[in-house]
């Protein structure tokens, strides 16, 4: 079996500190034979997007990635699910709740998350769904914007089995503009069942 290598986790990233699931899962990778190409970025906050999301799979290693090189990623989820028996296992894996029936919107929730947080990576799958779609919602442009934080594209290429972390990208006051731009970087990369459409 192949020697993994994996990108060091920076100083100012969020950190989940646990020695026997990052072996576990780093077991994992080498055994599914997948590798996590680039560096990892210095930066306390980010908002991480993944595409093309096509498949349940990508979350599958998206989780076994992120716990191999221990870094704590939220991820979005339904407040109620959290507060059921699955809670004890979903958030020690750094999963955020939402409330769907607040006044501010999920957008101002993770905007105030952002705010009240030392350190916090945000991931969030830009399509929003596993099929293809022309135009990404832009929650994620806008938290980031907002909240003033990087955008870290990750590219997911199934024919390679590579997850490739891109350069992070600052957004300017041209959302559209901002959305054309990331959304071209990901057209070279194929997910389990299509490609990332680019936007018109």
């Amino acid at each position: 079996m192949s020697e993994l290598h994996l990108p060091p986790l920076p100083p100012r990233a969020p950190a989940i500190h646990s020695p026997f699931w990052q072996a576990v899962m780093r077991g994992l990778m080498r055994l599914g034979g997948w590798r996590l190409l680039g560096e990892l970025p210095n930066e306390p906050k980010v908002v991480v997007i993944g595409a093309p999301h096509s498949s349940y799979w990508d979350g599958f290693w998206g989780l076994v990635m992120k716990i191999a090189i221990g870094v704590n990623i939220g991820i979005m989820i339904k407040r109620e699910v959290l507060e059921g028996p699955l809670g004890v296992i979903l958030r020690p894996i750094g999963m955020i709740p939402i409330n769907r029936g607040a006044a501010t919107d999920v957008v101002g929730q993770m905007v105030e998350r952002f705010a009240s947080q030392e350190k916090m990576w945000l991931g969030i799958t830009p399509e929003g769904t596993r099929k293809r779609v022309r135009r990404w919602k832009s929650g994620f442009l806008r938290i980031a914007h907002t909240a003033g934080v990087p955008i870290l594209p990750v590219f997911i290429d199934y024919p390679s089995k590579t997850f490739t972390l891109g350069t992070p990208f600052h957004t300017t006051d041209d959302p559209d503009a901002d959305m054309a731009t990331i959304q071209k970087m990901f057209q070279p990369y194929r997910g389990k069942h299509r490609d990332a459409a680019l936007a018109s």
